[in-house]
Protein backbone atom coordinates (compact mmCIF):
# COMPACT_ATOMS: atom_id res chain seq x y z
CA UNK A 1 0.00 0.00 0.00
CA UNK A 2 1.12 3.72 -1.02
CA UNK A 3 1.00 6.62 1.13
CA UNK A 4 0.17 10.21 -0.76
CA UNK A 5 0.91 13.14 1.07
CA UNK A 6 -1.23 16.16 1.01
CA UNK A 7 -1.72 19.43 2.12
CA UNK A 8 -4.82 20.84 3.78
CA UNK A 9 -5.30 22.38 -0.15
CA UNK A 10 -3.42 23.88 -3.05
CA UNK A 11 -1.59 21.24 -4.02
CA UNK A 12 -1.43 20.65 -8.00
CA UNK A 13 -3.93 17.95 -9.98
CA UNK A 14 -1.94 16.95 -12.24
CA UNK A 15 1.17 16.14 -9.94
CA UNK A 16 -1.50 14.26 -7.26
CA UNK A 17 -3.82 12.35 -9.78
CA UNK A 18 -1.93 11.59 -12.39
CA UNK A 19 1.00 9.33 -10.73
CA UNK A 20 -2.32 8.04 -8.70
CA UNK A 21 -4.19 7.09 -11.94
CA UNK A 22 -1.02 4.85 -12.74
CA UNK A 23 -0.82 2.88 -9.48
CA UNK A 24 -4.88 2.49 -9.55
CA UNK A 25 -4.11 0.92 -13.14
CA UNK A 26 -1.99 -1.12 -12.28
CA UNK A 27 -3.77 -2.46 -8.76
CA UNK A 28 -1.93 -0.55 -6.53
CA UNK A 29 -4.03 0.21 -3.13
CA UNK A 30 -3.43 3.53 -1.51
CA UNK A 31 -4.50 5.97 1.27
CA UNK A 32 -4.23 9.93 1.65
CA UNK A 33 -2.86 11.83 4.31
CA UNK A 34 -3.97 15.39 5.39
CA UNK A 35 -2.85 17.91 8.31
CA UNK A 36 -6.07 17.31 10.19
CA UNK A 37 -7.51 14.01 7.92
CA UNK A 38 -9.76 15.94 5.76
CA UNK A 39 -10.18 15.73 2.19
CA UNK A 40 -8.21 18.60 0.80
CA UNK A 41 -8.53 19.49 -3.05
CA UNK A 42 -6.14 21.01 -5.10
CA UNK A 43 -5.58 24.67 -6.25
CA UNK A 44 -8.51 26.05 -7.53
CA UNK A 45 -6.78 28.45 -9.58
CA UNK A 46 -5.41 25.35 -11.67
CA UNK A 47 -8.81 23.04 -11.53
CA UNK A 48 -11.09 26.10 -12.84
CA UNK A 49 -10.85 30.11 -11.82
CA UNK A 50 -7.93 30.27 -14.28
CA UNK A 51 -5.41 32.79 -15.16
CA UNK A 52 -7.57 34.33 -17.96
CA UNK A 53 -5.80 34.78 -21.17
CA UNK A 54 -2.83 32.40 -19.46
CA UNK A 55 -5.25 29.99 -18.72
CA UNK A 56 -4.17 27.98 -22.22
CA UNK A 57 -0.40 28.29 -20.39
CA UNK A 58 -0.97 27.44 -16.90
CA UNK A 59 -4.34 25.54 -15.98
CA UNK A 60 -3.94 21.88 -15.61
CA UNK A 61 -4.95 20.07 -19.26
CA UNK A 62 -8.14 18.70 -19.54
CA UNK A 63 -7.14 15.09 -20.06
CA UNK A 64 -5.40 15.51 -16.09
CA UNK A 65 -8.38 17.16 -14.87
CA UNK A 66 -10.57 14.00 -15.79
CA UNK A 67 -7.96 12.17 -13.70
CA UNK A 68 -8.04 14.38 -10.82
CA UNK A 69 -11.84 14.08 -10.31
CA UNK A 70 -11.86 10.87 -10.60
CA UNK A 71 -9.45 10.75 -7.73
CA UNK A 72 -11.52 13.65 -5.34
CA UNK A 73 -14.38 11.33 -6.32
CA UNK A 74 -12.29 7.69 -4.72
CA UNK A 75 -13.36 6.07 -1.03
CA UNK A 76 -9.42 6.68 -0.31
CA UNK A 77 -9.62 10.28 -1.14
CA UNK A 78 -13.08 11.30 1.03
CA UNK A 79 -11.62 9.19 4.10
CA UNK A 80 -7.71 10.08 4.49
CA UNK A 81 -5.75 9.77 7.27
CA UNK A 82 -4.33 12.69 9.57
CA UNK A 83 -0.60 12.86 9.44
CA UNK A 84 -0.64 12.33 13.15
CA UNK A 85 -2.20 9.13 12.73
CA UNK A 86 -0.08 7.37 10.22
CA UNK A 87 2.17 3.71 10.85
CA UNK A 88 4.34 4.04 7.84
CA UNK A 89 4.78 0.24 8.93
CA UNK A 90 1.53 -0.35 6.86
CA UNK A 91 3.06 1.36 3.80
CA UNK A 92 5.41 0.32 0.93
CA UNK A 93 6.21 3.62 -0.53
CA UNK A 94 5.56 7.57 -0.29
CA UNK A 95 4.47 9.79 -2.79
CA UNK A 96 4.93 13.54 -2.18
CA UNK A 97 2.95 15.68 -5.10
CA UNK A 98 3.66 19.59 -5.44
CA UNK A 99 2.07 22.58 -5.44
CA UNK A 100 2.75 26.39 -5.39
CA UNK A 101 -0.05 28.27 -3.72
CA UNK A 102 -0.04 28.93 -0.18
CA UNK A 103 -1.82 25.87 1.33
CA UNK A 104 1.33 23.98 0.31
CA UNK A 105 2.68 25.45 3.84
CA UNK A 106 0.37 22.91 5.67
CA UNK A 107 2.47 20.19 3.95
CA UNK A 108 6.19 21.56 3.17
CA UNK A 109 6.44 23.25 6.74
CA UNK A 110 5.01 20.34 9.04
CA UNK A 111 6.70 18.71 11.31
CA UNK A 112 4.87 15.91 11.40
CA UNK A 113 5.08 15.56 7.71
CA UNK A 114 8.85 15.54 7.84
CA UNK A 115 8.61 12.60 10.44
CA UNK A 116 6.82 10.65 7.94
CA UNK A 117 9.31 10.98 5.21
CA UNK A 118 12.55 10.17 7.24
CA UNK A 119 10.88 6.73 8.32
CA UNK A 120 10.12 5.66 4.78
CA UNK A 121 14.13 7.25 4.10
CA UNK A 122 14.92 5.27 7.55
CA UNK A 123 13.61 1.39 6.46
CA UNK A 124 14.73 2.35 2.55
CA UNK A 125 11.43 2.40 1.01
CA UNK A 126 10.09 4.03 -2.62
CA UNK A 127 9.53 7.72 -2.33
CA UNK A 128 9.29 9.79 -4.96
CA UNK A 129 8.40 13.72 -5.03
CA UNK A 130 7.59 16.56 -7.64
CA UNK A 131 8.27 20.19 -7.74
CA UNK A 132 7.56 21.78 -4.51
CA UNK A 133 7.41 18.44 -2.90
CA UNK A 134 11.06 17.62 -3.40
CA UNK A 135 11.50 20.61 -0.79
CA UNK A 136 9.71 18.58 1.96
CA UNK A 137 12.37 16.39 1.40
CA UNK A 138 14.75 18.73 1.45
CA UNK A 139 13.58 19.89 4.80
CA UNK A 140 13.51 16.78 6.28
CA UNK A 141 16.74 15.96 8.53
CA UNK A 142 18.56 12.44 10.05
CA UNK A 143 18.91 13.22 13.42
CA UNK A 144 21.48 10.51 12.79
CA UNK A 145 23.27 12.47 10.32
CA UNK A 146 22.36 15.90 10.81
CA UNK A 147 22.30 16.46 7.17
CA UNK A 148 18.96 16.54 4.92
CA UNK A 149 17.58 12.99 3.84
CA UNK A 150 18.48 14.03 0.29
CA UNK A 151 22.15 15.00 0.96
CA UNK A 152 24.47 12.72 -0.87
CA UNK A 153 21.63 11.77 -3.47
CA UNK A 154 21.01 12.85 -7.16
CA UNK A 155 17.80 14.99 -7.76
CA UNK A 156 15.87 17.22 -9.81
CA UNK A 157 12.82 19.78 -8.74
CA UNK A 158 11.25 22.85 -9.90
CA UNK A 159 13.87 24.85 -11.84
CA UNK A 160 14.35 28.56 -11.01
CA UNK A 161 15.03 30.32 -14.12
CA UNK A 162 13.02 28.36 -16.65
CA UNK A 163 10.00 27.65 -14.55
CA UNK A 164 9.23 29.06 -10.86
CA UNK A 165 10.72 32.82 -12.08
CA UNK A 166 9.18 33.12 -15.15
CA UNK A 167 5.97 31.84 -14.14
CA UNK A 168 5.78 34.50 -11.28
CA UNK A 169 6.92 37.29 -13.86
CA UNK A 170 4.03 36.78 -16.16
CA UNK A 171 1.57 36.77 -13.09
CA UNK A 172 2.77 38.92 -10.68
CA UNK A 173 1.31 41.96 -11.77
CA UNK A 174 -2.63 40.96 -10.49
CA UNK A 175 -1.51 37.65 -8.43
CA UNK A 176 1.57 38.79 -6.81
CA UNK A 177 3.57 36.73 -5.24
CA UNK A 178 0.91 33.52 -5.93
CA UNK A 179 3.79 32.17 -7.98
CA UNK A 180 6.39 32.51 -5.14
CA UNK A 181 5.86 30.36 -2.52
CA UNK A 182 8.72 31.02 -0.62
CA UNK A 183 11.40 34.35 -1.25
CA UNK A 184 14.27 31.60 -1.91
CA UNK A 185 13.28 29.50 -5.14
CA UNK A 186 12.54 25.43 -4.80
CA UNK A 187 15.66 25.14 -6.50
CA UNK A 188 18.16 26.81 -4.50
CA UNK A 189 17.03 25.88 -1.26
CA UNK A 190 16.98 21.70 -2.77
CA UNK A 191 20.75 22.85 -3.80
CA UNK A 192 21.71 23.81 -0.09
CA UNK A 193 20.29 20.26 1.15
CA UNK A 194 22.78 17.97 -0.73
CA UNK A 195 26.26 17.40 -0.82
CA UNK A 196 27.00 19.12 -4.28
CA UNK A 197 24.96 21.54 -6.13
CA UNK A 198 26.16 19.61 -8.80
CA UNK A 199 23.89 17.09 -7.39
CA UNK A 200 20.99 18.80 -9.03
CA UNK A 201 20.01 17.62 -11.98
CA UNK A 202 18.21 20.32 -14.47
CA UNK A 203 17.26 18.46 -17.14
CA UNK A 204 16.92 19.26 -20.98
CA UNK A 205 17.59 23.40 -21.78
CA UNK A 206 13.84 23.41 -22.97
CA UNK A 207 11.03 21.42 -20.49
CA UNK A 208 8.69 19.96 -23.24
CA UNK A 209 5.65 18.68 -21.46
CA UNK A 210 4.90 15.07 -21.41
CA UNK A 211 1.71 13.33 -21.84
CA UNK A 212 -0.16 10.28 -21.58
CA UNK A 213 0.58 9.01 -25.13
CA UNK A 214 4.40 10.00 -25.08
CA UNK A 215 5.64 10.00 -21.55
CA UNK A 216 9.53 9.91 -22.37
CA UNK A 217 9.03 13.57 -23.07
CA UNK A 218 8.87 14.17 -19.74
CA UNK A 219 12.34 14.13 -17.03
CA UNK A 220 13.00 12.28 -13.89
CA UNK A 221 16.15 11.20 -11.69
CA UNK A 222 16.30 8.12 -10.03
CA UNK A 223 18.61 7.42 -7.71
CA UNK A 224 18.14 4.12 -6.11
CA UNK A 225 14.65 4.13 -4.60
CA UNK A 226 14.20 7.94 -4.49
CA UNK A 227 12.81 9.62 -8.10
CA UNK A 228 11.99 13.13 -8.76
CA UNK A 229 10.72 15.06 -10.95
CA UNK A 230 10.45 18.67 -12.03
CA UNK A 231 6.64 19.80 -12.90
CA UNK A 232 3.52 19.07 -13.93
CA UNK A 233 4.98 18.54 -17.88
CA UNK A 234 6.89 15.77 -16.44
CA UNK A 235 4.47 13.73 -14.32
CA UNK A 236 3.32 10.97 -17.16
CA UNK A 237 6.87 9.83 -17.22
CA UNK A 238 7.18 10.05 -13.30
CA UNK A 239 4.15 8.08 -13.02
CA UNK A 240 5.45 5.31 -15.04
CA UNK A 241 8.90 5.52 -13.58
CA UNK A 242 6.88 4.81 -10.37
CA UNK A 243 4.83 2.14 -10.80
CA UNK A 244 7.89 0.35 -12.62
CA UNK A 245 9.78 1.11 -9.34
CA UNK A 246 7.58 -0.45 -6.92
CA UNK A 247 7.14 -3.11 -9.08
CA UNK A 248 10.47 -3.53 -9.06
CA UNK A 249 10.97 -3.44 -5.34
CA UNK A 250 8.25 -5.90 -4.65
CA UNK A 251 10.14 -8.50 -6.83
CA UNK A 252 13.97 -7.36 -5.40
CA UNK A 253 14.52 -4.89 -2.90
CA UNK A 254 16.90 -1.85 -3.79
CA UNK A 255 20.40 -2.68 -2.57
CA UNK A 256 22.46 -0.36 -4.40
CA UNK A 257 21.63 3.58 -6.27
CA UNK A 258 20.73 2.94 -9.51
CA UNK A 259 20.90 6.72 -11.55
CA UNK A 260 18.52 7.16 -14.10
CA UNK A 261 17.78 10.40 -16.11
Amino acid sequence: MILILLPSADYDPTESSVPWQAMRDAGIEMRFATPQGLPAHADPRLVDIGFGLLSSMLMTRKADLHSYTQMIESEAFRQPLAYADVDTSRFDGLLIPGGHAKGMRTLLESKQAQQIALQFFKAEKPVAAVCHGVLLLARTLDPDTGHSVLFGRKVTALLAATMELPAWLMTAAWLGRYYRTYKQTVEAEVKTALASKTDFIRGPLIAKRDHAGNPQIGFVVRDGNLLTARWPGDCHRFAAEWVALLQATRREPLLSPDVVR
